[in-house]
């Protein structure tokens, strides 16, 4: 089930790996829709680490849910799983070097404002973490006007290099208007 009010998103599902990117996709296309695409990256590395860990550790299932709340100056993103034990962040020490688990909590926790995991209900808890929203400020009205004002450069404007030999190259320019 997908809820879509105002400011709060979520999602029910089984953490298995090939549900993992739909859920990386709702979250980007909700923060897209809220306009906050300059968190897009984190939150969706956030979501994956939580996921991957429910898939990996939680029993006695994979059921989860994930929310998705915009609230005054921040986003705040939980896990909900069925299984009470607490997880463990590991020591960067402890872990090996080439070991490819037992970082994701020290990334989120990294990537982060804040983060934490509590006790929820008689079986079960809720890993959490918050992004910061007032980093996200959309341009300016000058600075948007600004933009729409420059003349782009066109590719036969390109000149030859210092050297003579071959043109200079010329800006990638997206075929999409924007």
């Amino acid at each position: 089930m997908i809820s879509y009010p105002n400011r709060h998103c979520t999602v029910e599902l089984q953490a298995l790996p090939s549900r993992i990117g739909q859920v990386r996709r709702i979250v980007s296309a909700q923060l897209r829709y809220w306009h906050l695409d300059a968190l897009i990256d984190r939150a969706s590395l956030g979501v994956t680490e939580l996921l991957s860990n429910v898939h990996r550790h939680a029993q006695p299932d994979k059921t989860c849910t994930v929310e998705i709340e915009l609230l005054l100056d921040r986003l705040m993103v939980s896990v909900h799983d069925h299984d009470p034990r607490m997880p463990v962040v590991e020591d960067p020490q402890d872990i090996a070097p080439l070991a490819t688990c037992g970082r994701g909590l020290a990334m989120v926790a990294a990537m982060s404002e804040s983060w934490g995991v509590r006790p929820d209900g008689e079986s079960g808890k809720v890993v959490w973490f918050t992004l910061p929203t007032s980093v996200v400020a959309p341009p300016s009205r000058r600075a948007r006007r600004a933009l729409h004002e420059k003349p782009a450069r066109r590719f036969a404007e390109v000149g030859p290099s210092a050297d003579g030999l071959r043109p200079d190259h010329a800006p990638a320019r997206s075929a999409v208007a924007g």
